[in-house]
């Protein structure tokens, strides 16, 4: 017998807030993230803008000299989550019952490019620290977790680019849905605001070189240039039902629907005909067991990218039909791309969303393209019941991963 998965935690760290709280406030109100890069001089660069985190605080500072930044945001971010549900590692659930999916796409690269920089400096390469293998694994999100909270069940690190935080949840669900664990931490972070990183997805020519922080992230504007690279975590407690029901959790919503495919196309550009988005979709409303229509709001993976923006439309009509109402907005208007953090992050977004019944808006989008004809929540978030909310994520490799979250009933 299948088991129902309900979200009993939340935690993030993200540009527009190190909580859930405060990234929830910005998102409402439509504050964006975005400035000019701090991190690194970015004066030769032709992109120069960027969504980095800001006071962020790992607490521990000799802890946080033994891990890469997205290794502190994902347990900074599982901290909050883990607090928020309450849950306590052979207290209220069995440790080998208990475990997580953490997911990064790129992990530690700024530890490794800081690594070289030293090495290369010094003319000795035989000085790399005893620290840099376990600091840019990407595993380290999912094992430095599963260690700080004796997690002891499965332990997962998946990595399919911006598709990652997606995969992971639904993955996760999947997992406590078939009956093998009871609760998973899943979710997803990333950081790689480094140069050379950085100068590699400036060069690819997918970002945005506006130089104005208000018109650089413009998801299904006309005059959209790119995404603006951005950097945090976003991660769920995943329960089984009736575990949750048993120790009194309080119940954020309900995961019902995933649908995981693969363009099988591009190395970095999405299907123009976009069937493998469709078909994730699709496939997460059969696992649901619901018609497209009773789908209330679509978090866009809305990138800002000319051919994202185009082809994630086309996949949308494909399964909810040319004249659709279903509102879409893209939350990375705000936050930025995150890459393999955005599925994590988005899906917090839509827990709150549907908890407190509000749409998110797309900001920014002031000249609208006369190609893209759905309703992009332009500048103002609305006020609105929420039943059933639909994530997508799409990511370089043709990768594909759409969730469906519920509003929590008996």
């Amino acid at each position: 017998m299948e088991k129902r998965v309900v979200i009993t935690g939340l935690g993030v760290v993200s540009p527009v807030g190190n909580n859930v709280a405060d990234m929830w406030d910005s998102i409402k109100n439509g504050r964006h993230g975005i400035a000019k890069i701090t991190r690194f001089d970015v004066s030769e660069f032709k992109v120069t803008m960027g969504a980095e985190v800001k006071d962020f605080d790992f607490g521990d500072k000799r802890a946080a000299k033994r891990l890469d930044l997205a290794d502190q945001y994902a347990l900074a971010a599982a901290r909050e989550a883990v607090e928020d549900s309450g849950i306590v590692s052979g207290e209220n659930v069995d440790p080998s019952r208990f475990g997580v999916y953490g997911g990064t796409g790129i992990g530690g690269i700024a530890t490794y490019e800081s690594e070289i920089t030293k090495c290369v400096k010094r003319n000795n390469m035989t000085r790399a620290s005893a620290l840099l293998i376990p600091m840019v694994m990407p595993n380290a999100v999912s094992g430095n977790i599963s260690m700080e909270f004796k997690a002891k069940g499965s332990s997962f690190c998946i990595a399919s680019a911006c598709a990652t935080g997606t995969h992971s949840i639904g993955e996760a669900y999947r997992n406590i849905k078939h009956g093998y664990n009871d609760v998973l931490i899943a979710g997803s972070s990333e950081s790689v605001l480094a140069p050379v990183c950085f100068s590699g997805f400036a060069n690819m020519t997918a970002m945005s070189t506006r130089q104005d922080p208000d018109r650089c992230s413009t998801p299904f504007d006309l005059e959209r240039d790119g995404f603006v690279l951005g950097e945090g975590a976003g991660f769920f407690i995943l329960e089984e039902l009736e575990h949750a029901k048993n120790r009194g959790a309080k119940i954020y919503g309900e995961v019902v629907g995933y649908g995981a495919t693969s363009d099988a196309y591009h190395i970095t550009s999405p299907d123009p005909e976009g069937e493998g988005a469709a078909e994730a979709m699709i496939m997460a409303l059969e696992d649901a067991g619901i018609a497209p229509d009773k789908i209330d709001y679509i978090n866009a993976h809305g990138t800002g990218t000319p051919y994202n923006d185009a082809f994630e439309t086309i996949a949308v009509k494909k399964v909810f039909g040319d004249d659709t109402k279903v509102p879409m907005s893209s939350t990375k208007s705000m936050t930025g791309h995150l890459l393999g953090g955005a599925g994590g992050l988005e899906a917090v977004i839509c827990a709150k969303a549907i908890t407190e019944g509000f749409i998110p808006p797309t900001i920014g989008l002031q000249k609208p393209d006369p190609e893209l004809d759905l309703d992009y929540v332009p500048n103002v978030g609305r006020e609105a019941e929420l039943n059933y909310v639909l994530s997508n994520s799409l990511g370089f490799g043709g990768h594909n991963g759409t969730l469906i979250m519920k509003k929590y009933e008996e």
